[in-house]
């Protein structure tokens, strides 16, 4: 079966399906890490990514942003001197009603009965104006900072805005 497109899943639709206790089946999230760079040192400089309208960013396209910052920022700034930080989590899981396709697909598909859906991801509900990554940084590296995070947000579905916290 195909991948649906992200497009589906963009809009915040129906209220929040988080409780995992009571479904079976939930897939890891894609994301592997929520802080990178270098942990323990103090930076002077933090760079917000934030969105600009209310929607659901799906845990892979969090996971392709975060692993694009990172690759932008390891080869300009260098290893030690940034750190990134994934400021939401994807609770919200994301379900689906498979529909039968090909020959015979008629005989085969229910339509819309019983269509609850099978879980097929998760996703991060995010507000209007809320961070979804920081990096903080020495003021010799806000340039690519800035730049890294504007090859992360093209990873993502809403719209977003870079600013300067400090």
């Amino acid at each position: 079966m195909p991948r649906k497109p992200g497009s589906m899943y963009h809009e915040i639709k129906q209220q929040a399906y988080t409780r995992r206790e009571y479904m079976g089946g939930v897939p890891v999230s894609r994301i592997t890490q929520f802080v990178l760079g270098n942990k323990t040192e103090h930076f002077p400089i933090k760079i917000d990514l934030l969105s600009k309208e209310n929607c659901q960013i799906r845990h892979t396209a969090l996971e392709s942003a975060r692993i694009a910052a990172n690759r932008a920022l390891e080869k300009t700034a260098g290893v030690t001197d940034y750190r990134i930080t994934i400021r939401v989590y994807p609770h919200h899981v994301l379900r689906e009603n498979k529909q039968a396709t090909g020959a015979g697909a008629d005989r085969v598909s229910q339509g819309m009965r019983a269509s609850f859906g099978k879980i097929v991801g998760t996703a991060a509900r995010v507000k209007n104006h809320q961070i979804i990554m920081t990096v903080e940084t020495l003021e010799r590296n806000i340039k690519f900072a800035r730049n890294a995070l504007k090859k992360a947000s093209s990873k993502l579905p809403p719209p977003c805005e870079i600013k300067i916290a400090s």
